[in-house]
């Protein structure tokens, strides 16, 4: 049978993935109205959706079913956009903006923003519940273990063991250098862990085997770290207004990034290694989907924004 290449046009599944979250967001009553519009403006503010689209572009690659796919890419982006309202707040970078707007407290105040991720990050995992109860109900047993395995990869990437971890290790390392191997920890787990979780519910979703699931892991490790890495490169390099945020914020904080330890050159010359090793975990995944995963991967190190 002839794979559906409905999804391969990344803007398909934004406008896709778009419509839903909008839907979900769009809601309130007269006492919590400015809880769902603080939600809805950082996760309607745009972005490139990467991670969104790596987990419906590799499940598909691996024949899973796009239906099937979309609520747990919505909940990752979710999840995703709470740790950069959470990350931008005073009492972490104390950013203004953040995609080429204001952020999320400078509109609707700091405790407004710190209820929005909050809210943004368990809305997540209803939105996976409630596709879990639908599986439930229609007797399907096993897509429900496949995404019972999906939804505690996510929790387990998001949470103390992931991405909070990274998060603390920022904050305990302000005001001081920290070593290469501190800033690696550091960003895997701010970055990576994500990047893992776009790629490994897709393939659980999927029903990859362990080798396979592995891979994806490796994968999305590299990817972030290469991610990062240019991230790095940009706030040396990168243009303020093409960006959507100030530059050169982590020389004047003082900050250890991947360009003050390695040099601006050398930096480059790992972001591509850490991508190409980032694609050579990835070559088993087939057709037109795995080769569109693999793409997007490509251009992740060579983005301007």
């Amino acid at each position: 049978m002839a794979m559906n290449e409905e999804w391969l046009d990344p803007a398909a599944v934004k406008s896709r993935l778009e419509k839903d979250l909008q839907e979900l967001t769009d809601k309130g009553n007269a006492y919590d109205k400015k809880q769902w519009q603080a939600m809805n403006y950082s996760l309607m503010a745009g972005g490139k959706r990467i991670r969104p689209v790596l987990t419906v572009w590799t499940g598909l690659s691996l024949g899973a079913d796009a239906d099937e796919l979309f609520p747990f890419a919505e909940a990752l982006e979710m999840i995703h956009t709470y740790s950069l309202i959470h990350d931008d707040l005073p009492a972490m970078d104390n950013d203004d903006y953040r995609r080429g707007r204001l952020t999320n407290h400078k509109v609707f105040g700091e405790a407004a923003a710190i209820l929005a991720g909050d809210g943004l990050l368990t809305y997540a995992f209803e939105v996976c519940g409630q596709a879990m109860e639908e599986a439930a109900a229609g007797g399907q047993t096993e897509l429900l273990k496949r995404q019972a395995r999906a939804v505690s990869f996510l929790a387990q990437m998001a949470g103390p063991s992931g991405m909070v971890s990274g998060q603390m290790v920022d904050l305990e390392s302000e005001g001081r250098t920290i070593g290469l191997d501190e800033l690696t920890y550091m960003e895997i787990s701010k970055t990576s862990r994500l990047l893992e979780a776009a790629l490994v519910m897709g393939g659980c979703l999927a029903g990859a085997g362990p080798e396979q699931i592995q891979s994806l892991e490796e994968a999305g490790e590299k990817l972030g770290l290469a991610f990062q890495i240019q991230d790095d490169i940009l706030d040396v390099t990168g243009d303020e207004k093409e960006l959507g945020k100030p530059t050169g914020s982590d020389e004047k904080e003082k900050k250890s990034t991947f360009v003050s330890l390695y040099g601006l050159e050398k930096a480059r010359k790992e972001a591509v290694k850490d991508t190409e090793e980032a694609l050579a975990r990835l070559a088993f995944l087939e057709g037109s989907y795995g080769r569109a995963v693999r793409d997007l991967v490509k251009s992740l190190v060579d983005r301007r924004k």
